[in-house]
């Protein structure tokens, strides 16, 4: 991997129609090998509206085979555009199995690899455990030409456990697609807390593994199909952090973007030089770790 990497970030909102959603997500990831974006990281579901907010058996009908129709579009952007393309897919495994599913393609269109969400919310308009089977290919880098990607997806990312294994198995970025965002009855306070929660955590997870992360959230109001919320609005605010934490770049939570950011990959061996992390764990230890709860 180079000493500057040129990651790009798509921030959109999303509609029902998955063909509208593709034709907007091709222009923007153009736009960002237009400013020459090597690797480029689209948000979490980004072909549809974000389905989970009811428990509605018609919506299985929006989940794909991988290969298939979603796969090859995307294959074909990526070769198009000469980049590596972080997607974020509802994956049909089989009747009655799917997966929330990031795949990765590589430069010449190839799939690099794939990652099945293993961290499955069911909140409040967020009932993912409806939908989803808790992903099986564990927490794998998937290796690229631009060098070994740590991707993961949305709830994955309060996990410290997660991003440990990643940076242990090699991983050189962390990547988080998402769809994360308010409910019409929190308060400002609440959303202040929860938006500062959300980022403080992920920047921790740098800090903690000497590693740049990159999340890309959607953003937009979606209402609930049902009436009985408010519905969502997706808080935006996609960012790049440095492996110390320090912020390279944000995103506005209420305005769609398409941006490309520098990051300097060499940070990570001279932070993880100076905070040696990985040198002082006492793994002998954390046996305990592997434990529900300990009583």
């Amino acid at each position: 991997m180079g000493k500057i990497l040129n990651v790009g970030l798509v921030q959109q909102s999303c509609v029902a129609d998955k063909l509208e959603n593709r034709r907007k997500l091709r222009e923007r990831v153009l736009e960002c090998a237009g400013k020459g974006a090597e690797l480029i990281v689209l948000q979490e579901l980004h072909d549809s509206l974000y389905f989970c907010q009811t428990e509605n058996t018609a919506m299985f009908d929006l989940a794909e085979p991988i290969p298939g129709d979603a796969t090859g579009f995307y294959s074909s952007l990526a070769a198009e555009c000469r980049v590596v393309l972080v997607t974020s897919l509802f994956e049909k495994r089989a009747a009655g199995l799917y997966h929330n599913t990031a795949v990765v393609f590589d430069k010449d269109g190839s799939m690099a690899g794939k990652y099945r969400k293993m961290h499955i919310p069911d909140d409040p308009a967020y009932y993912e455990k409806f939908y989803f089977t808790p992903g099986d290919l564990g927490f794998e880098p998937v290796s690229t030409s631009l060098g070994r990607l740590g991707v993961m997806v949305c709830w994955d990312q309060w996990y410290p456990e997660a991003a440990r294994i990643m940076a242990m198995k090699g991983a050189e970025l962390l990547i988080y697609p998402t769809a994360i965002g308010w409910e019409s009855s929190d308060t400002p306070e609440e959303k202040e807390r929860q938006l500062n929660a959300w980022m403080t955590v992920q920047r921790g997870h740098a800090v903690a593994n000497g590693l740049p992360v990159i999340a890309a959230n959607r953003v937009g109001y979606e209402p609930d199909p049902s009436g009985q919320t408010g519905g969502i609005t997706f808080w935006g605010n996609s960012f790049v952090a440095g492996p110390q934490g320090e912020l390279l770049w944000r995103a506005e939570q209420d305005k769609e973007t398409a941006a490309v950011i520098g990051v300097d990959m060499q940070r990570t061996e001279n932070v993880r030089r100076w905070w040696p992390f990985l040198r002082d764990r006492r793994i002998e230890a954390y046996g305990d770790i592997v434990k529900r709860y300990i009583d």
